[in-house]
């Protein structure tokens, strides 16, 4: 695939990926979506009520949503058994020229470990401080998903105008398996096709304030 950087609106970068004519987070600003939709609404939300967290990543990407929560598990004392997949992996010659760590606060170790994260063997998992860590060169579609094994799951799939087979029934079936009772799925769409699929699933919506210009975003929580 080829790429090509996007400048978004708090001065983060993201991706255009040519292949799917779609951008990898908001030309709105990719930080402050990723920090709204996954780590207050998902992360936040679950950790509430333990502090040792399994998450489920679909679409690793820029690796933007990994890298702030591992950040985010080191300055809050959790532990996080963190897996992401992802179909078409992007080059760490591409990725290192992202700038996330020009716009958040960090040290430098955890600047180094976005570059870690990229560099780290594929299909194995990784101990990082208290971050277990393990991407998947995988199909959403194809994935088999343990029952009952995660507290959260980051959906951050292209939109469904780019891949509509990634926001149909069946999936989203196995991930709603795959959630612990009480865990909860979130997500920048708010469409009203996709929020009827998962009532009719079985999940619980909160319709929450979106980040940036959108005006909502979902969260989907298992009963």
């Amino acid at each position: 695939m080829s790429y090509r950087i996007e400048p978004t609106s708090d001065g983060s970068n993201t991706l255009y990926s040519n292949l799917f004519d779609a951008t990898y987070h908001s030309i709105f600003g990719a930080i402050e979506e990723s920090i709204h939709v996954f780590l207050a609404a998902g992360l936040d939300y679950v950790s509430k009520r333990n502090k040792h967290i399994s998450i489920l990543e679909i679409g690793f990407g820029t690796g933007l949503n990994a890298w702030l929560t591992y950040i985010h598990s080191l300055r809050n004392g959790l532990s996080v058994n963190y897996s992401t997949l992802e179909l078409y992996p992007v080059d760490k010659e591409i990725t290192s020229q992202l700038n996330f760590h020009d716009h958040l606060p960090c040290t430098e170790s955890e600047k180094d470990a976005f570059d870690l994260l990229h560099a780290l063997s594929w299909d194995e998992k990784h101990l990082l401080d208290t971050f277990s860590f393990i991407k998947h060169h995988e199909d959403f579609v194809k994935m088999e998903y343990t029952p009952s094994q995660f507290d959260c799951i980051y959906f951050d799939a292209f939109a469904p105008s780019t891949q509509p087979e990634l926001w149909e029934l069946d999936l989203h079936t196995r991930l709603y398996k795959a959630l612990k009772p009480g865990g909860c799925l979130v997500t920048y769409c708010a469409k009203g096709d996709f929020k009827r699929l998962l009532k009719s699933i079985g999940y619980m919506l909160d319709p929450l304030n979106g980040p940036n210009r959108k005006h909502e975003m979902t969260r989907a929580i298992k009963a």
